[in-house]
């Protein structure tokens, strides 16, 4: 039986300088992703060094804010109102990635204003890079011992984990499979689908759908929130309520986009 192991929250420490196991998952997300944007640039017309700069920029603050406030809005909001100082306390975890999710939306509009492009070109151009973001925030939860997997029915399962610090009981280690399916599996998909020219909107929707699915299936396994528990049927929970959206948006986006065939690179671009 595998044990978790108790991790210092703080990952490197220099004199009076602490840098904590959280905030060094971020700090890697944003360098991969920049790396990952650079290179796409490369193969695309109308990218600059300076754009694909602005853009992990606008990205990261969409991220840190949405990410944030989405999470106090949809998980912790008593808790904001005791104690609203605690919104700025990021390094000490709680971030949601549907609010996450929203904040870049909302950051991308701005970019492509700025930039004089569609919300959808520049959002198909970043999809790709945002699956390894996500890889890194799962492991920084798993480090930080957050959001742990249900207990498990066989006790002979190979990954079954106990966190000391929740309880004795073995459970799913869930980080490590959202990392797995949110992050490397997403990331294989979005990268193969986008090596090709595809039609406007076409990524976009291909994330939306990989990291729905990815989400519902892995919530099975994923304890609910104490404080929200199973919101519907008895099974579902507020994870899979927000990710269902997802999935049917992104179907209806993929049909609309091959509808409309509307490309931004490659032999078919439109002029």
């Amino acid at each position: 039986m595998l044990v978790f192991p108790e991790f210092d929250p703080i990952a490197v420490s220099l004199g009076p300088v602490e840098v904590h196991w959280y905030g060094l998952m971020y700090v890697l997300a944003f360098l991969t992703a920049y790396a990952l944007a650079t290179y796409r640039a490369k193969s695309r017309d109308g990218w600059t060094a300076e754009m694909v700069s602005d853009l992990v920029f606008y990205g990261a603050i969409g991220v840190i804010l949405g990410g944030r406030i989405g999470y106090v809005l949809f998980y912790e909001f008593n808790k904001f109102l005791s104690d609203p100082v605690w919104l700025f306390k990021v390094w000490t975890g709680g971030m949601s990635f549907h609010g996450g999710f929203l904040g870049v939306m909302i950051a991308m509009v701005f970019f492509a204003r700025k930039y004089q492009k569609t919300a959808f070109q520049t959002l198909d151009f970043i999809a790709p890079c945002v699956p390894t973001g996500l890889f890194f925030g799962r492991i920084g939860n798993f480090i930080g011992g957050e959001l742990v997997g249900r207990p498990v029915e066989n006790l002979n399962y190979p990954l079954a984990m106990i966190f000391p610090h929740v309880d004795k009981l073995p459970r799913h280690p869930s980080q490590l499979y959202q990392a797995l399916g949110e992050g490397i599996l997403l990331f294989i998909l979005l990268w193969w689908f986008s090596a090709k020219p595809r039609p406007r909107m076409a990524v976009s929707a291909i994330f939306l759908i990989g990291y729905g699915l990815a989400r519902f299936f892995v919530e099975f396994f994923r304890e609910p929130d104490a404080d929200q528990g199973f919101i519907l049927l008895g099974w579902v929970t507020k994870g899979q309520m927000l990710s269902f959206p997802m999935i049917i948006i992104g179907l209806w986006m993929l049909w609309y986009a091959y509808r409309r065939r509307i490309y931004d690179w490659g032999p078919q671009k439109n002029t």
